[in-house]
């Protein structure tokens, strides 16, 4: 199947190689010329602008949107929806509010272009492991997809054409929105699971901190103990595989300030739970305390950056070399 993707970034570029060694013909974009060279030695035929990008494509065209949140992907949707032809279809790959869902497809919709907003999680690993994908939009338009959704999902997972019933690694959440919606919330709970896994880490950290008495220090090794918990413990999970790597090779975090990012999503979240009167209160507090290791930075907030970058090759906060 022939796709188009624009944006070649850590999740695009890894999309996009995905499907090549499925059999997958990739069309991309983007505006940096490091990211477009670095997939055209791959095997992506690149263009030089969209109205190129758009012409290389046979119709009817299905082009995948990869770009973060908000502007840009707002001006790249705009300009496509003036490019391409009724029938073609759009896909949003990125962590777009869900609401903007609702406008871009009824905007669609008017000049006869089906649109589908796609979840994606897996981060740079993604691009072996396979992606988890939650998608919303029509069914005839999802099952068009099916071959490229098929293929992005994880081995063993294969695409389920039914609304609201999930397969392993995939899922038709619902109609237009409800992709972008299950990602918000998927993202809120990894804040709250992060900080969970970052503050218990930090009290063993400071089991040995001038604080305890002498005689109660533990002379805790915590990368050890955490690496114990990947094997049989009920806490066992990729974000604490992650943490346990990252202090096995510095006990310390040297490397990270613990100056923790957000992307939006745990804010979209709690934001939705207030709109829906659901308490969250852990949500809430993740999210509260990346906010605050902006302004002071603890050792569990050093375990919440070196996460971030192990999945997602997030680099904000990292000590200078």
């Amino acid at each position: 199947m022939q796709i188009g993707i624009v944006g070649l970034g850590r999740m695009g570029a890894n999309i996009a190689r995905r499907l090549l060694r499925n059999g997958h013909s990739v069309a991309a974009y983007d505006h940096a010329r490091e990211a477009a060279d670095a997939v055209r030695g791959d095997g992506v035929c690149v263009a030089q602008d969209l109205q190129r990008f758009v012409e290389a494509l046979a119709a009817p065209r299905h082009i995948w949107l990869m770009l973060p949140a908000g502007g840009p992907t707002e001006a790249a949707f705009q300009t496509l929806l003036g490019l391409v032809s009724p029938g073609d279809l759009i896909v949003d790959g990125g962590n777009t509010y869900w609401k903007h869902d609702l406008a871009r497809a009824s905007q669609a919709s008017a000049r006869g272009v089906a649109y589908v907003d796609a979840g994606v999680s897996g981060g740079v690993w993604g691009l072996e492991r396979g992606y988890c994908l939650m998608v919303g939009g029509e069914a005839r338009d999802v099952e068009r997809l099916r071959p490229i959704l098929d293929d992005l999902a994880p081995p063993g997972a294969p695409l389920n054409t039914f609304a609201g019933a999930a397969r392993p690694g995939f899922v038709h959440a619902g109609g237009v929105g409800s992709g972008h919606f299950a990602k918000m919330v998927h993202n809120g709970i990894e804040y709250g699971m992060m900080q969970a896994l970052a503050e218990g880490l930090d009290i063993l950290q400071h089991a040995d901190a001038p604080v305890v008495p002498e005689p109660l220090r533990l002379s805790m090794d915590v990368a050890a103990v955490a690496q114990a918990w990947r094997q049989g413990s009920v806490i066992q999970s990729w974000l604490l595989d992650l943490a346990a790597d990252a202090l096995t090779r510095d006990p310390e975090l040297a490397a990270y300030q613990g100056q923790v990012g957000d992307s939006g999503e745990g804010r979209w979240t709690v934001e939705a739970a207030m709109d829906e009167e659901v308490a969250a209160d852990v949500l809430a507090t993740a999210v509260f305390a990346r906010f605050r290791s902006r302004q002071v930075h603890t050792f569990g907030e050093k375990v919440l950056s070196a996460m971030r970058a192990g999945f997602g090759g997030h680099k904000e906060g990292q000590a200078p070399a």
